[in-house]
């Protein structure tokens, strides 16, 4: 390192990547701080010789000087190899410069893991730690790159990949491989290896009858619960199969269950009705939880729940990579945990530029007139919620309301107080006027709507407690 490269490193001050000591005096401290730097990932570089504020003094390297900084190096684990210099100053001193490489790796000095917060050294917590190890042990040994020992292509859905491979084809995303043969395909995902499938393809292709038992985490669970807590069901299931059935099975149910919303537009008697959630942003939400959950936990699903005031995607394994909720706000680097399975999903077109997908939902939504996505990390799970911006009528008060009783309600939230003939044309279906006025008459009984006024003045509304 020159003198000049010194002094703007020194002029720079200290921060996440940059330490300085006066000397090796502090030489374990010094390497406390190496290896909170390795472990951002980002190169570094410790200077001793250089004081806390910036002062530039050096300090007198003797014969045994650098034997002693180098066997400190080698206490931080793995090896980080980096580069060693010396700055010699006209005090007749030295500053004693060391480069730290990136690394994806977790290091430890003295088997003691640390990390950098802002210019601060300290202790890397165990979970952060744990964490660490278990994404590493993922890169290095993946569960969905592992071979499905005892099957063979012949369990695998041949239709599901050929149509894979002519949608990926259509799509521009794949060069069309000319060859239709199966065992070819899935060598060119990069899906099979001596000839037995990876899990990566079991889980993508494999037939519903070849699952069980060796691939349960294969399962999406869907409900419809009544009123807004898991205490009573309207409707449970469970489903075992592939990627490509379990996301049209997901599908299918939020189209059997998820109320439609109706908006009044100005100068429109008629009402324009839409799902109560965008199904793009849905879909997006699916995706993402198949490609990016945890496939190693065994017998762990993606849940897929609706309540009468919200709708929950919930895939097992917590946010990984160091990602946070705050991150998935703003663009963000992807960083996929299975990405075979990803780049399949990609190619197919389900998903699109890797780290836009909760971007994505959130301009979906937006566009409906629905608040974000709420996104909910835990240590074992990743949910993404829905909520819609306004009223939900709800499904049971005492008694389970008719469908017709919740259209009543949901026009009412969206027109406002209006006179019985008005609410009739407005209700959707062509529902014979004594039909709603004697439903009108329940839901006041209820606690749900109020009736004022008189003869041409009389209005029907919401109680407000009910909205």
């Amino acid at each position: 390192m020159n003198r000049e490269e010194l002094l703007q490193l020194a002029a720079r001050g200290e921060s996440e990547t940059l330490e300085f000591k006066s000397s090796t005096a502090e030489l374990n401290a010094g390497m406390q701080a190496a290896c909170g730097m390795l472990n951002t990932g980002a190169s570094g570089v410790l200077l001793f010789g250089v004081t806390d504020t910036g002062e530039v003094r050096g300090q007198d390297i003797g014969d045994q000087t650098m034997e002693r900084v180098a066997n400190a190096i080698r206490r931080i684990e793995p090896m980080a190899d980096p580069s060693i210099s010396t700055t010699p100053l006209d005090n007749g001193k030295s500053v004693i410069a060391i480069r730290l490489p990136a690394s994806e790796r977790t290091h430890t000095f003295d088997g003691i893991p640390y990390q950098r917060l802002g210019k601060s050294t300290s202790r890397m917590p165990t979970t952060l730690f744990q964490q660490r190890f278990v994404e590493e042990a993922h890169r290095a040994d993946s569960w969905e790159d592992r071979l499905a020992i005892g099957y063979t292509i012949e369990d695998l859905d041949h239709k599901q990949i050929l149509s894979t491979v002519q949608e990926s084809i259509r799509r521009q995303r794949l060069t069309d491989p000319i060859t239709r043969d199966i065992e070819e395909l899935l060598l060119g995902f990069g899906l099979i290896r001596d000839g037995i499938p990876l899990n990566a393809a079991m889980v993508l292709f494999a037939k519903e009858n070849r699952l069980l038992p060796d691939y349960p985490q294969s399962m999406l669970r869907v409900a419809r619960f009544r009123g807004t807590t898991k205490s009573e069901f309207r409707d449970n299931r469970q489903y075992i199969g592939n990627a490509f059935e379990l996301f049209v099975r997901a599908q299918q149910f939020w189209i059997d269950y998820l109320p439609i919303a109706g908006r009044i537009v100005p100068d429109q008697i008629a009402r324009i009705d839409e799902p109560l959630y965008p199904t793009e942003a849905l879909r997006e939400a699916m995706a993402n939880a198949i490609c990016h959950r945890d496939y190693a936990v065994r017998g762990a699903s993606i849940d897929l729940a609706i309540y009468d005031d919200r709708l929950e995607i919930t895939s097992p394994g917590p946010l990984r990579f160091g990602l946070e909720v705050e991150d998935l706000l703003v663009p963000h680097e992807s960083k996929r945990w299975n990405p075979l399975i990803a780049s399949v999903f990609y190619r197919q077109g389900i998903i699109e530029s890797w780290g836009s997908g909760t971007l994505k939902m959130i301009e979906l939504n937006q566009s409906a007139g629905i608040p974000a996505p709420e996104f909910v990390a835990t240590r074992h799970s990743f949910t993404v919620r829905f909520r819609p911006t306004a009223y939900v009528a709800p499904s049971r008060i005492e008694t389970n309301l008719s469908q017709l009783q919740q259209d009543i309600l949901n026009t009412l939230a969206q027109s406002g107080p209006v006179p019985l003939r008005q609410l009739v044309e407005l209700v959707p279906g062509e529902i014979p006027l004594r039909t709603v006025q004697n439903n009108l008459q329940l839901l006041r009984s209820l606690g749900l709507v109020d009736f004022y006024g008189n003869a041409r003045a009389a209005r029907w509304s919401l109680r407000e407690t009910a909205v």
